[in-house]
């Protein structure tokens, strides 16, 4: 695709931006761009276009994307001089994908929506570098790699400030029983929507005992 793009085919470019615009507007409001979202994903992919001359051939579009995605929202946050509220982020990030089927038992969308603020709540004590990990990882559903491509990390910075923000999260959200998992589908998986008849169940966190288990020791690191 890329290299239809550069051979003059402006049709190919608009298939990326088709393909591509759910998860970069999805990235700026969970980055904390809000009601900004729409003009930082025009101006990345706008500013992607113009450096395809410096995209490394054979490397992945999304996540070289999403690292220009991330750097407008935080040019844009700082530009304006504020940081987004946790009411706001909560609310674009909702409006950027609903996360629960309206099917969904009353009860259990109650517990999803609360399991919900209090993760975010707890995102937002993280550090800039673990806060950002976790959201590439779990709320944009990338793998290690693309992490590390999107935030020009080496793989084992990844890996690393990931376990600590992990085990600071754990530590934060002491009231979670070990649940499912955020790539189970849990409240703030990207495509964490709870499928019909499906549910974390009462007294099980939307993070796992895997990723989220109490753990002893460990710091918060880098």
């Amino acid at each position: 695709m890329i290299a239809r793009v550069r051979a003059g085919e402006p049709e190919a470019y608009a298939e990326l931006v088709r393909a591509h615009t759910g998860i970069a507007l999805r990235a700026a409001r969970a980055l904390g761009a809000g009601s900004d979202a729409e003009d930082v994903v025009q101006q990345a992919f706008f500013k992607a276009y113009c450096s395809l001359g410096r995209f490394r051939d054979g490397a992945a579009f999304r996540p070289w994307l999403l690292s220009i995605v991330a750097n407008e929202t935080r040019n844009t946050v700082r530009t304006a001089g504020r940081q987004r509220s946790l009411a706001d982020r909560e609310a674009a990030f909702v409006e950027a994908e609903p996360l629960i089927p309206p099917s969904a038992d009353p009860a259990v969308a109650a517990l999803e929506i609360e399991r919900r603020v209090a993760l975010l709540g707890a995102l937002e004590q993280l550090s800039e570098e673990h806060r950002l990990v976790v959201t590439h990882r779990y709320l944009l559903e990338m793998d290690e790699p693309e992490t590390a491509a999107a935030l020009g990390w080496p793989r084992g910075t990844v890996k690393s400030r990931l376990s600590r923000a992990l085990r600071r999260l754990g530590r934060l959200l002491p009231e979670f029983d070990p649940g499912e998992s955020f790539e189970q589908g849990g409240a703030l998986g990207a495509g964490g929507s709870l499928g019909p008849g499906k549910s974390a169940g009462p007294g099980k966190s939307v993070v796992s005992g895997k990723l989220l288990g109490r753990r002893k020791g460990g710091d918060e690191g880098e």
